[in-house]
């Protein structure tokens, strides 16, 4: 850690007074073209086994197939999981409200939002009124609000939390993440360069993986102009002209780095060919959602998206902040899945939503919350069971440092989460957590 953070992590939460320094991630833009695997099974084993009509990397990963067919094995599904990260620690206490509890109003004398403005839903709890667009897609069933997830012990620094919930690792510093371990449990994933994509400058532990190398890219104008770079050109001919019979630690180095580029070509080129029709507001929010629905658009090979927002430590004069937030949030949600729908493939996308823990019950003496505890989740999609489950917080039995007890250990979501990918959630996550039935 270093030692600004280390200073930030020993104040008192009370003398926060400004956003935690927290590293801007900027959104970006990345996508492909390519067949989908089955038409490529559809076009013949012969074509298949020689290699044409495909880069060398798409060609391995039809062989694969081609061999789990031969074997009486399924193919792996193609849904597709887009994570969207609330940096910062989500008030989650104002975004599903218990607007019907009194001790709701007296912990927060100025931050609690008065219950004509709530947006209602059932079983006493509502919607702050910025999630108009979130609350149109949950009167559609697509919106599971998972309430009170977090894990036993919690942390409330904002490193350590968010290694916590990107490892699946409470107990441990594991080096790899869930998603890098899932991508790890998946015979071809190696070869396919693009099997999932990170939508900001740094790699997120989620996706950090022992096989798997996850792109990062910031944006559209910088794989454009990754692309067009002259030291790129002539990276690739000293590639072409290496030894046909190299040391083996040079041959490795040559194929890989040779997939790579030719994968972020395919990739520029789909970029100039694709266009969206619907109007995505102009914010972090919207344009990581803007970005991943391209990518899903044109990327047939795609399976897993990564975006995050920073923003959400609100310490101090959260109100507005807050609002301006959850506004933008839910208006990019639904922006998000009316392209999906104009693609036809909003049947094949799951949207998790999380935050590294919510915000104390309590506000504090600078019109804002410090660090929490447990908070809720968001699963949305066409094949979600939506609703409420678990039960509103119970502000009468907080823990003892006056935070939300947990209901949901995390998890169990990412469980329900692999299951849906079709992958193992034991494997991936060390031991058996029970999914929650909402997929």
């Amino acid at each position: 850690m270093s030692e600004r953070k280390q200073q930030w992590e020993d104040l008192p939460e009370a003398t926060h007074k400004e956003p935690c320094p927290l590293c801007e991630r900027p959104s970006g833009e990345f996508w492909a073209a390519e067949m989908s695997r089955r038409q490529f099974l559809r076009a013949g084993f012969t074509l298949v086994a020689i290699g044409l009509a495909a880069p060398p990397w798409l060609a391995q990963i039809a062989r694969a197939d081609t061999a789990r067919i031969l074997q009486g094995k399924k193919l792996p599904n193609d849904r597709i999981l887009v994570v969207l990260q609330l940096t910062g620690g989500n008030d989650g206490l104002n975004t599903v409200i218990p607007y019907t509890d009194p001790l709701y109003y007296q912990a927060r004398p100025t931050l609690a939002i008065p219950d004509t403005r709530v947006l209602p839903l059932e079983d006493r709890v509502g919607l702050h009124p910025a999630l108009e667009g979130l609350k149109a897609l949950y009167d559609q069933r697509m919106v599971a609000i998972l309430q009170g997830v977090g894990y036993p012990n919690p942390n409330r620094s904002h490193f350590r939390s968010m290694e916590i919930w990107q490892t699946a690792d409470p107990d441990g510093y594991s080096r790899y993440g869930w998603l890098g371990r899932y991508l790890d449990t998946l015979t071809d994933a190696a070869a396919n360069p693009v099997i999932a994509v990170n939508l900001s400058q740094e790699l997120p532990l989620a996706l950090q993986a022992r096989k798997v190398s996850v792109p990062c890219f910031a944006s559209l104008s910088d794989l454009q102009l990754m692309t067009a770079d002259p030291d790129l050109e002539r990276t690739v001919k000293a590639i072409a002209q290496m030894e046909t019979k190299p040391m083996q630690a040079t041959r490795v180095i040559r194929e890989s780095t040779r997939t790579a580029l030719e994968a972020v070509e395919r990739l520029r080129e789909a970029v100039r060919n694709y266009r969206s029709s619907v109007e995505y507001p102009n914010d972090p929010f919207a344009q990581g959602l803007k970005q991943a629905a391209q990518i899903i658009a044109t990327s047939s090979s795609t399976r897993i998206l990564y975006v995050s927002v920073n923003g959400f430590d609100t310490h101090a004069a959260q109100a507005r902040t807050h609002e301006q937030l959850l506004q933008r949030f839910g208006n990019a949600v639904r922006a998000f899945y009316q392209d999906l729908e104009q693609q036809g493939k909003a049947d094949k996308v799951l949207l998790m939503v999380f935050s590294e823990f919510g915000r104390r019950v309590r506000e504090n003496g600078s019109a804002g919350t410090d660090h929490g505890a447990a908070a809720p989740m968001f699963l949305i999609g066409k094949r979600v069971k939506g609703g409420l489950y678990g039960e509103p917080p119970n502000l009468r039995d907080l823990d003892s440092n006056g935070d939300i007890r947990m209901q949901t250990d995390f998890r169990s979501v990412y469980a329900t989460v692999l299951e849906w990918l079709g992958g193992d959630p034991e494997a991936v996550l060390g031991k058996s957590f029970r999914p929650v039935q909402c997929l």
